[in-house]
């Protein structure tokens, strides 16, 4: 359940983020989990906030090319297999042939999964 204290902030990414930093963002959110969107295309990461348009909507006010944006869920101490949820609303483009709020292309996956492990991190505790 987000914090009642106002939406979580959201932090916009071209390098790692330090752990205590990505902490912050899980305990001001949901907890165990943090929302983000990726920019593919330009190698960035909106993370944190209540939805992932809040996100998508700073990354696009950044320069982001809208199909170049896809949400996601990253879950610390799931490890490398488990922390990404590749599950998100801004994700229903029938008209890219990703009809459901999960990415079905795997080469998409693999770009999120990448700069996920760069910028964000592995999965492991916090």
């Amino acid at each position: 359940m987000p914090c009642m204290n106002g939406p979580p902030p959201i932090v916009l990414l071209s390098s790692r983020i330090d752990t205590i930093a990505l902490d912050r963002l899980v305990q001001d959110g949901f907890r165990d989990m943090v929302k983000f969107v990726a920019d593919i295309g330009r190698g960035r990461i909106a993370v944190g906030g209540e939805l992932h348009a809040d996100a998508e909507q700073l990354l696009l006010e950044d320069g982001s090319q809208p199909e170049d944006l896809w949400g996601a869920n990253y879950y610390p101490g799931r490890g490398r297999e488990g922390c990404i949820e590749f599950t998100s609303l801004i994700n229903v483009r029938p008209a890219r042939d990703n009809p459901g709020m999960e990415i079905a292309d795997p080469v998409i996956q693999e770009r999120v999964r990448a700069l996920t492990f760069e910028l964000v991190g592995n999965g492991e505790p916090l």
